[in-house]
């Protein structure tokens, strides 16, 4: 029996009961796309104004050492959805519409055993249309947003999705840009939340901002047209979304946009009488792009952190992570225990209070959130497999990878390659590989190598008709 029918097996026999009968905390995750570690004020951000995040972090928790589920986009989603890491979740490429299994058991899913209404409101990427991937076959009521990652590119699209419903957005064309994509997101979430205040929700916002394309509506911009100097900014003309001609303003602007959401959210929370019955969580799906379209590292957005999004050095997967709750959660306090998104799903099911679903590769880090002793993971482990999109298969080979291990960080840069090895302790920003000095770390890291992964099975990536050529 593998693991995935061990799962199923253990709910078929009951195991994953409703929770007991009591007002369950609401739960929500709010999510950007591609924001580096040091995109807010409150991780050392200078340029970007980002209020009301800054006071999430406030009046919450704010974690040093979190880290996404993968360097890009749908894998570090599938993580979190799935609790599996990187070496058995089911989506480990990135083209955009690549599926869960009907067979994967999902956080969703299972708060919604235990009584949970769960909404998400964004860019899912874990499954087109008319796939077994879609949000609501594993667990969502309700889906408003991008299905596939590649319309996701534009911030003013010609459609979303309102469950299988395609909505038009004519007002969007090549010349009129009109109806802001994420506007409709936070307006979905708030709405989600108004109309579910009676019972406890799963509400889950992957907002698609600030990924490329750069562009947010011209009042951002101009909020920063005057302090942000766009000299040695420099955008890649063959990347046809990015197109915007300040970029630097436009990037800051779609993070005061995002923080303007993360406001309107909170608010809705407080009007709807819900503060004290909510945990939030707010983070970025992996770490900064900036590099790929070259702001000249005016931001700084990995906050010094070696690499950026697609490659496995801290600044590839190392991302804010705020989670505030009061009453439960300590004010103003900052931990740097080491998590990641597979840790989502059982800390979700232990804050529920339902059973645990066994054979998940993340643990509840619930006494960490309310202040109580508990011992580090003794790993945490990533990787990204080559990918062929033509046949939907994987190299054989050893993929780009990284394991943390305490204040150890493994990392093979490049298929293949020989594992590199930092203390971050006190080398955070892993500039001298000690891999030669620590042969007895390298070869208790490698041990663990040998159990950490599962060949991926071959994924393609469904033709959707609506997407141009």
């Amino acid at each position: 029996m593998n693991r995935r029918q061990f799962i199923s097996a253990a709910m078929a026999c009951g195991v994953l009961a409703k929770a007991q009968q009591r007002r369950q905390p609401n739960i929500v995750w709010i999510m950007a796309d591609d924001m580096g570690y040091a995109d807010l004020g409150c991780y050392g951000q200078k340029h970007i104004k980002t209020p009301n995040i800054d006071k999430l972090a406030k009046e919450g928790l704010r974690f040093t050492d979190a880290y996404a589920g993968c360097t890009v986009c749908a894998p570090s989603r599938s993580v979190l959805m799935t609790g599996m890491h990187m070496g058995h979740t089911s989506i480990r490429s990135n083209p955009g519409g690549v599926p869960l299994l009907k067979t994967d058991v999902t956080v969703a899913a299972m708060l919604k055993k235990a009584g949970y209404t769960c909404g998400c409101f964004g860019k899912w990427g874990l499954g087109d249309i008319n796939t077994d991937g879609v949000p609501s076959l594993h667990g969502f009521h309700k889906f408003f947003g991008f299905y596939h990652q590649v319309p996701a590119h534009s911030h003013y699209p010609g459609y979303v999705y309102n469950e299988a419903e395609v909505v038009p957005l004519r007002e969007n064309t090549r010349n009129e840009k009109q109806t802001y994509a994420n506007d409709l997101f936070a307006n979905q979430a708030i709405n989600f939340i108004t109309n579910n205040a009676q019972r406890p929700f799963f509400l889950y916002v992957p907002f698609t901002v600030p990924h490329l394309e750069l562009a947010v509506p011209e009042e951002e911009i101009e909020n920063y047209r005057a302090t942000i100097p766009e000299d040695g900014a420099y955008v890649d003309k063959s990347l046809h979304y990015a197109n915007q001609s300040f970029p630097r303003a436009a990037y800051a602007g779609m993070i005061s946009r995002l923080d303007g959401y993360v406001g309107q959210i909170m608010q809705t929370l407080a009007a709807s009488k819900l503060d004290n019955d909510t945990i939030v969580f707010f983070t970025s799906d992996n770490g900064s792009a900036t590099a790929l379209w070259n702001d000249g590292n005016f931001f700084e957005s990995t906050g010094g952190l070696r690499g950026h999004k697609q490659n496995m050095y801290e600044g590839g997967i190392r991302v804010p992570m705020i989670a505030r709750w009061p009453g439960k959660i300590a004010a103003g306090a900052v931990s740097k225990m080491p998590w990641m998104f597979a840790d989502f799903f059982p800390t979700a099911l232990d804050i529920a209070g339902a059973p645990a679903v066994p054979g998940l590769d993340g643990r509840s880090i619930l006494p960490t959130l309310t202040g109580k002793p508990q011992k580090q993971a003794e790993f945490l482990y990533w990787e990204l497999p080559s990918y062929n999109a033509k046949s939907g298969t994987f190299a054989d080979e050893q993929p780009m990878m990284a394991v943390r291990m305490g204040f150890w960080k493994a990392v093979r840069p490049k298929p293949d390659a020989d594992l590199e090895l930092y203390n971050l302790a006190g080398d955070p920003y892993e500039t001298t590989n000690i891999a030669q000095k620590m042969p007895q770390i390298i070869a208790r890291i490698e041990a663990y190598l040998k159990t950490a992964r599962t060949k991926p099975r071959p994924q393609k990536n469904p033709i959707n008709p609506l997407i141009a050529n």
